[in-house]
């Protein structure tokens, strides 16, 4: 690999970078991620139609902020999730199964999306070294610190 992309971080926008970095490029903007967000906003609230929308429930539902996105620019997992299937990448989630089964030989992984006291970031083989992207001064952490598995 000739470079790195690393996007630094701007605001809370911390997903957007998390996506990015993690693809290597500058693949995702606010607007794409506000977008998924609002399409799966509309999702929730079909579904949450569906159990009468005169009922106490569905009324309690529309007064609620967005579960998927904040005013901050903090997008939820759902939305980094639809993110990723644009480029055919699917999540797994730590505490499934599947996980379970990937982390008896971490090493073989190209990439990990991780949350920290609501910060994304990502942890991606590059080469044969994993590096560690979008971290802040809040989590402790290089921003560009190398993790080498031995």
């Amino acid at each position: 690999m000739d470079s790195i992309f690393h996007e630094k971080q701007e605001g809370s926008l911390c997903a957007q970078h998390c996506l990015n970095n993690l693809l290597q490029g500058e693949y995702f903007t606010p607007v794409d991620l506000s977008s998924i967000a609002h399409q799966l906003d509309e999702e929730e609230r079909m579904r949450m139609a569906e159990g009468g929308m005169a009922s106490e429930e569905y009324r309690t539902f529309l007064q609620q902020p967005s579960g998927n996105m904040d005013d901050s620019g903090f997008f939820s997992i759902q939305v980094i999730s639809n993110a990723l299937s644009v480029w055919g990448l699917e999540l797994i989630l730590f505490n499934s199964r599947e996980y379970q089964s990937l982390m008896i030989n971490p090493i073989n992984e190209k990439a990990f999306i991780c949350n920290y006291k609501e910060h994304w970031f990502t942890i991606r083989k590059l080469g044969q070294q994993c590096r560690a992207c979008t971290l802040c001064e809040d989590c402790k952490l290089l921003k560009m610190g190398i993790l080498i598995y031995v």
